[in-house]
Order: C-alpha cells, then sequence, then structure tokens
C-alpha cells in the first residue's frame, strides 16, 4: 500500500475540458492566466478534435461519432498520465465530463461551470430546450455534426453580449456539435445505462465547485442548483458559486477574470484541505 503525505500539497497542474459547439480555443484567456500563475495548464481537445475551429467547420466528421464514454475515456487516460491528480475543470458538457472523473477517483479538485445534467437531474427549463432545439429536432442528428447559425448562438451563447460581440465569440470559436453527445443528456434519466452518470453519493470523490452563470440560456441556475442538490447525498465537499449577468460564454465574456480567479482560488483550497489520497 502507498504511504500518504503528511500533508498535501497544492496541485501544479490544471486540467481544462471543453464544451459542445466549442473547442479547447475557448479556455485561450483561461489557459494563460493559469500559466502565468504557475501551473502547467492542459487543455486537450476531444478525440478528433485536435485540429483549428476553421479545419473543423469546413470538415466536421471527426465529431460526428463522439460519444460522451469515449470523450471522458481519452481525458481519464491523459489524466492517469500526469504524475499527481490534477485540478479538472469543465465548461458546459465539459463540467459533466469533469464530475464523472472525479467519480472514477481522478483529481485533486474539481469545478464544473455552467455544467449539462447527468443523470438524476431533472430540470429542462425552457431556455435549455430551445437552445438545444438545433440538434434535438432532428433524431437524424443523432449521427451528426450539427452547426448552430449566428442567431442560434447568441440566443444560447452569448444572450447578455450585443449581436457584434456575439459574431465575434461565434467566428472564433463556434465549431459542429456531436448530435449523439446531446441526445445522450437528453435521453440520460431514460436510459439506464447511459454514460452520463456519476455515484452522487460517492464519499471519496475529490471536492467539487459548480459554478452557475445567472443568465446562462443553456444551462440556467436552477439545473446546478438541482445538481448541488443531487450531491448531498455525499459527505464530500461540494460548493455552489452564482455569478450574476453571466451567458453560458462565461469563458470569454467581459468579467471572466473574476470567475476564473474564483475557480481556482476555490479550487486550490479545497484540494489543500483535502485529506490527503493516492494517485490511482
Amino acid at each position: 500500500m502507498p504511504l500518504l503525505p503528511d500533508e498535501p500539497s497544492r496541485p501544479d497542474a490544471i486540467v481544462l475540458i471543453h464544451g459542445l459547439w466549442m473547442t479547447s480555443r475557448s479556455w485561450e484567456h483561461w489557459a494563460d492566466r493559469y500559466r502565468d500563475a504557475g501551473f502547467q495548464v492542459l487543455t486537450p481537445a476531444w478525440p478528433g478534435m485536435d485540429s483549428d475551429v476553421e479545419a473543423l467547420r469546413r470538415d466536421p466528421a471527426a465529431i460526428a461519432g463522439l460519444t460522451s464514454d469515449q470523450i471522458v475515456d481519452h481525458h481519464e487516460r491523459i489524466i492517469r498520465e500526469l504524475p499527481s491528480p490534477p485540478i479538472i475543470m469543465g465548461h458546459s458538457f465539459g463540467g459533466a465530463f469533469a464530475q464523472m472523473l472525479l467519480d472514477r477517483g481522478l483529481g485533486a479538485a474539481g469545478v464544473a461551470i455552467d455544467s449539462a445534467a447527468v443523470k438524476g437531474v431533472v430540470r429542462m427549463p425552457l431556455s435549455s430546450l430551445k437552445a438545444s432545439l438545433p440538434v434535438l429536432r432532428n433524431p437524424a442528428n443523432r449521427h451528426r455534426a450539427v452547426p448552430l447559425s449566428l442567431d442560434e448562438f447568441h440566443y444560447a451563447f452569448a444572450n447578455t453580449m450585443s449581436r457584434d460581440e456575439a459574431e465575434q465569440a461565434y467566428q472564433r470559436h463556434h465549431v459542429p456539435a456531436a448530435g449523439h453527445v446531446l441526445f445522450e443528456s437528453a435521453l440520460a434519466n431514460l436510459n439506464p445505462r447511459t454514460a452520463l452518470r456519476v455515484d452522487f453519493g460517492n464519499e471519496r470523490r475529490a471536492p467539487l465547485l459548480l459554478i452557475a452563470g445567472g443568465a446562462d440560456h443553456v444551462a440556467p441556475p436552477s439545473v446546478t442548483k438541482a445538481t448541488a442538490g443531487q450531491y448531498r447525498k455525499s459527505t464530500a465537499v461540494t460548493g455552489y458559486k452564482e455569478f450574476p449577468g453571466r451567458s453560458h460564454y462565461i469563458l470569454g465574456q467581459p468579467g471572466w477574470e473574476e470567475v476564473a480567479d474564483y475557480a481556482l482560488n476555490w479550487a486550490v483550497q479545497a484540494a489543500l484541505s483535502r485529506r490527503p489520497q493516492p494517485h490511482r
């Protein structure tokens, strides 16, 4: 049995996981800020999505067949190669995947930002449904990569921003989405074998912070609060923080620094306060 250190040490690495309709470029500001703070920062793309935004728009074939378990397994392999447990942060579906990775025993602490719902969270506000309709309205999209129009992106991601600002974000970040992943989420509570699940009662998982954007149309605060409520089944540390006026584009809209700093400070303190665990 490996010996545990007397005191936990500050994590030296951060893994950032992007969400649907985005690539790892969505973390560009956060990654630079965290590197400047002295951390090793990894921004792995989902499998097949390591091309740049423009290339994925031209040919989204690599996106079409992606599934949640493929994405989570891919990130698990990356994390297990690190010498010590990192902080794991995810946005949107990346937030759901961060929760799943913590449930697998990985990470020193986790942060799920505007997270997609996992099995057991039944809230589906009308704004979430509207934001998802470009994919969910056609069952054939389950096997397609589906883009958003600028108007759809403005509603779903950048509703607190002007149209010009939304268009800049759209041109910089938007790529088609893996339809199968969104269908997995929509049907998770009807599928007993869904990959999008965690053990909410897992008492050995690392501390988890759930962040909500107060004006988010894709994952409104009610969804994040419902997720936090499920975690009351566990004695493991779970935090909740809401940032008023923030949209789903919380990683890049003006004022992103406040969110990035809060997430990092919370995760570092939670990791330092946690009873030491081996890196498995």
